[in-house]
């Protein structure tokens, strides 16, 4: 899989599952891994990974075998409010709360953060350059300036050089100490709502808003990095407009006053008394 340029998360997931496998039936038995399979009380998303590791497996070894077809049941995920993203930032650690932080404002894959290189950063426009991952389409990403900031101050305590890596870590490493700080606060608020919230959540949670933003279904194509347009429909679906409370409201008496407004991502909502009302999400 190496010599074939396959990348190491995907020589990883097939080794993880094979070894899994082998522990539960004979790999040079294709009926007895198809068996274990079928009956492995799991999503078919996950049945089909297995069928895809194990088809590597035979294709190597030259075993015939008839490919099960697992076809994973369309479901949306619930995207978690803003309050909720930032109270599992402000909770974690210092370092885990940047890599949070940067998840929620670019909507990077895991693995395409934990990739990044302190040359990937230009901290004087504050934008983010990020090696796509899954074959997708190169973007670049504009940040906040706090953090932006947060970014130049962890480069600087660190003596980080051009070419380091930004924070050293593997997307296991990541997801676990997001995991059990999730788990721990959701255990100290009695929050069992928290343990829903995936990391990959924050991909969602930035597309979602994205869309709702700008309305704009190629910009949110392009941000996030996507060949297809179908992947980036799948995303706006998910849209919650659940959340009321979450808006900022601005009023205007002109037309400077009101371009200004609009430039700044405001939407124009009506005209009451002579004011023109404006309001953006959070």
């Amino acid at each position: 899989m190496k010599n074939n340029g396959k990348a190491d998360t995907t020589i990883k997931f097939v080794d993880k599952a094979l070894t899994y496998i082998s522990q539960h039936a004979n790999l040079d038995n294709p009926e007895e891994v198809k068996h274990f399979i079928a009956n492995k009380p799991v999503t078919n998303g996950t049945k089909k990974y297995y069928c895809i590791a194990y088809n590597r497996y035979c294709q190597y070894y030259g075993i015939q075998w008839q490919q099960p077809k697992y076809q994973a049941k369309a479901k949306n995920r619930r995207i978690p409010t803003t309050q909720k993203i930032d109270m599992l930032i402000a909770r974690a650690s210092p370092r885990l709360s940047l890599k949070l932080r940067l998840s929620k404002e670019t909507g990077l894959r895991p693995i395409e953060l934990c990739n990044l290189k302190v040359k990937d950063i230009d901290t004087d426009q504050r934008l983010i350059y990020p090696t796509t991952a899954k074959n997708g389409s190169a973007r670049t990403l504009k940040i906040s300036n706090n953090l932006n900031m947060a970014l130049q101050n962890h480069m600087n305590i660190n003596k980080l050089n051009q070419n380091d890596e930004l924070f050293n870590t593997t997307t296991g490493n990541y997801a676990h100490s997001y995991l059990r700080m999730r788990n721990n606060l959701a255990e100290k608020l009695n929050d069992q709502s928290l343990r829903n919230i995936r990391l990959y959540d924050f991909r969602h949670y930035f597309a979602t808003r994205l869309y709702h933003k700008t309305r704009d279904i190629l910009y949110v194509k392009q941000q996030m990095g996507h060949k297809s347009i179908d992947t980036t429909l799948i995303y706006v679906q998910l849209l919650n407009l659940t959340e009321d409370d979450e808006w900022t409201c601005k009023t205007a008496t002109n037309i400077t006053q009101s371009t200004e407004l609009i430039e700044n991502g405001f939407e124009y909502i009506t005209e009451i008394d002579g004011l023109r009302l404006f309001r953006k999400r959070k």
